[in-house]
């Protein structure tokens, strides 16, 4: 997201975020910030001081650890990475976005390390911690939800870390919106109903550049996810109404903290979808996910008997791995025939 400054407005799951320490249904939520057994505030605290300016400025000698940006996948522990998870449980210093990583994901930190939620901190705390850690030759597993390069708020802290001369690695993983094709049981791209997606969000108090306006890109008619836009529910449907290429029966799918024990799908159309988000109470964590690849039938055999197929495994295409049966049949007639003709039959 990038609505208020903080992980908790910036990430790529939510709009306003919020404290999911204490309702991850494990209860870990709330040791997990402190079980290094240092004194993180005043870690915070000596970050954020006035000698930020000067770490993130000076040189970088020495011997330095290395920062590792790493997609915490959307909740589910499990769909972290391997290299992921290798990271997270070897890093000296973790820090999470904790309003949308769930806690789980650091419960493999190893003895002594120092975790950390970033859900209150400023850009320059963030920076700082990791910049002091690893000029102490220390490894730092920066935790972001979903993957780093969606509405993950990475860049500057990039800028950053490459202005004060400190290593650093992104490490990808699940996008949310990926995790909720998959709970949909759908594909984004479908023969014939959609080739191109879209991901992008309704504008708000940032602004968005010019064309890209959320009117424009639904006159295109494709798969789109929207992400950090469903507390405007409301609005999110007029727009996409009036870039002509979606009704009142275009099919929409919310999907609310995918991968977490409370996960919610609210399936619709864009006729009625904004009153189904009212009344689930659904106001922050949730995917918009719009066009005729998320239409409840996709499936059905019987509903698309007719429908278009991917080539790649079609018996009458050919490609480099593999001849059509057809093209097989022919070449085989072919050379029947030269083999006569040589032969002076």
């Amino acid at each position: 997201m990038d609505t208020t400054g903080r992980d908790m407005g910036r990430d790529m799951d939510g709009d306003t975020g919020g404290d999911v320490r204490g309702d991850a249904g494990n209860g870990v939520g709330g040791d997990v910030r402190n079980d290094a057994g240092d004194d993180v505030g005043n870690a915070i605290g000596m970050a954020a001081g006035d000698d930020v300016g000067n770490a993130i400025g000076g040189d970088a000698g020495g011997d330095m650890g290395k920062v590792y940006f790493i997609g915490g996948g959307p909740g589910d522990p499990e769909l972290l990475t391997l290299k992921a998870k290798r990271i997270i449980d070897s890093a000296d210093v973790i820090i999470y976005a904790d309003s949308l990583v769930h806690p789980s994901v650091c419960e493999g930190a190893k003895a002594g390390a120092q975790v950390i939620g970033s859900k209150t901190l400023t850009l320059p705390e963030i920076t700082g911690l990791m910049v002091g850690a690893v000029r102490d030759g220390k490894q730092v597993a920066r935790v972001q939800s979903g993957d780093p390069s969606i509405y993950g708020a990475v860049l500057e802290q990039m800028r950053l870390l490459e202005s004060a001369g400190v290593p650093y690695e992104i490490v990808p993983g699940v996008s949310a919106a990926f995790a909720a094709a998959a709970v949909l049981k759908t594909e984004f791209t479908v023969p014939e109903v959609s080739q191109t997606v879209i991901f992008t969000r309704l504008e708000g108090r940032v602004a968005m550049p010019s064309g890209e306006k959320l009117r424009d890109l639904a006159a295109h008619g494709c798969t789109l996810a929207l992400f950090l836009s469903i507390t405007r529910i409301n609005k999110v449907v007029s727009e996409l109404k009036a870039g002509g290429a979606y009704d009142d029966d275009t099919p929409v799918a919310v999907v609310y903290r995918v991968g977490w024990p409370d996960e919610m799908i609210i399936g619709g159309t864009l006729g009625d979808i904004a009153p189904k988000v009212k009344r689930a109470g659904i106001t922050l964590q949730a995917l918009v996910l719009v066009g005729a690849a998320f239409a409840p039938d996709i499936r059905r055999v019987e509903e698309n008997e007719t429908a278009a197929s991917s080539h790649l495994y079609s018996s009458d295409y050919t490609h480099l791995y593999r001849r059509a049966v057809d093209f097989a049949k022919s070449e085989a007639r072919h050379q029947s025939a030269d083999a006569s003709a040589s032969a002076g039959v």
